[in-house]
């Protein structure tokens, strides 16, 4: 496999992971209710969230936009992680830490895919 065809593949695994938890804070699930409630950023922090995370979504896909739609992934499942490791717990309404885990696998991707990309960083890119 080339490596063209190994970062698409990562660049859609974070845009689904990213896009396909847009259902449960655009709908009010009682699960996403129950842990932006937790962190105290329900209602605006859920569906303020959940743009954010679409953006990234579609940005990591356009080939011109990877590396924002990266940046904004690693800042986005940095403070997912965050919230985890400080008030929600490893495991939320005992799904068995998939949540967190997940996390950690998109915030692990972004950064590969941010590090690949760096040189596409406006003003900075050419420099590091």
């Amino acid at each position: 496999m080339k490596k063209q065809h190994l970062y698409l593949i990562l660049r859609i695994a974070v845009a689904v992971i990213l896009i396909q938890t847009l259902r449960f804070k655009f709908t009010g699930h009682e699960d996403s209710i129950y842990i932006f409630e937790t962190v105290g950023l329900e209602p605006y922090g859920r569906i303020g969230i959940g743009i954010l995370e679409l953006i990234a979504g579609m940005l990591i896909l356009i080939p011109k936009t990877v590396w924002a739609g990266a940046l904004l992934t690693v800042g986005l499942m940095s403070g997912a992680i965050l919230m985890h490791l400080t008030q929600l717990g490893i495991e939320v309404k005992d799904d068995g830490g998939v949540l967190f885990i997940t996390a950690v696998v998109t915030f692990l991707l972004g950064l590969t895919l941010l590090y690949r990309f760096r040189k596409d960083i406006p003003v900075i890119g050419k420099k590091i």
